[in-house]
């Protein structure tokens, strides 16, 4: 099991209730879409799932171990083993992408490699190797700051799979990218963690998206559980649902047949 939520809660310090009452189970090796509208409480789940935050009700196991029990030390591990996927990742404006993506590793190593990777590269080619699927690898040396919303994007995937965590989690990790790298980057997240074994939970707007690259998805709505299906079986009455007096053309309508991209524009690779 790399997930359970029983009768968890999450209250902020301003006193909002971001979750309520979330019964969630994910085993190892699962790939979760979690869908719904903005303010449903998406960040907020993963947050928790990542450590960040704690719950205010209820138990979170997370790679069998309950991080609210955890010492100091021992969440530090835990975290070392869950990779997060911002949608804006955190990178410093003058710092080389090579840099950026042996981050991903800082908290497996010891202090004194973390300090002299940080200073100079120490597995430039490993770097390269994680941005090559991304399309990325002539950005070694560039600067974060030379860098497009979705290639800093791009980037913090490539960081996260550097890091080879045994839990994936993603927070719209394709949301300033164009509809084909969006889907290149998803059916790449997806095929790694299905090659690995690992488990992978990932927030999405775009629910065309969602259905095609998880079998199962996840409604949030209101801090709540609205559904928890295969995706074969979400139609256009739960998406309704999970998206009254929200804009059901943004978010639930089905893509139009299309045909096949021009060459030109489809990624490199795929692998």
């Amino acid at each position: 099991m790399s997930i359970r939520l029983d009768g968890v809660g999450l209250t902020h310090a301003n006193g909002y209730q971001a979750l309520q009452q979330i019964d969630l189970t994910i085993t190892r090796g699962e790939r979760v879409a979690i869908i719904g509208p903005s303010g449903a409480g998406k960040t907020s789940l993963l947050r928790l799932l990542g450590t960040g935050l704690m719950p205010s009700a209820g138990q979170l196991r997370i790679l069998d171990e309950q991080p609210a029990s955890l010492g100091r030390g021992a969440l530090r591990r835990l975290r070392a083993r869950i990779g997060l996927i911002h949608q804006s990742p955190p990178l410093p404006p003058r710092q080389r992408v090579v840099t950026a993506v042996l981050a991903g590793r800082l908290g497996q190593w010891s202090l004194l490699r973390a300090l002299v990777s940080l200073c100079y590269p120490l597995d430039a080619a490993g770097a390269r190797a994680a941005l090559e699927p991304l399309d990325l690898e002539d950005k070694l040396f560039a600067r974060c700051d030379q860098l497009s919303g979705g290639q800093l994007q791009r980037v913090g995937i490539a960081r996260v799979l550097y890091q080879q965590a045994d839990l994936l989690l993603a927070d719209e990790p394709v949301s300033a990218m164009d509809p084909v790298l969006a889907e290149h980057t998803l059916g790449l997240l997806s095929r790694v963690a299905g090659q690995r074994g690992l488990t992978l939970v990932a927030s999405l707007h775009a629910v065309d998206l969602a259905l095609r690259h998880f079998p199962r998805v996840i409604g949030l709505r209101d801090g709540q559980v609205l559904f928890d299906l295969p995706a074969a079986e979400v139609g256009q009455r739960h998406l309704a649902q999970l998206y009254s007096n929200d804009s059901l053309a943004e978010h639930a309508a089905p893509l139009p047949a299309t045909e096949p991209l021009p060459a030109e524009r489809m990624p490199r690779r795929c692998t």
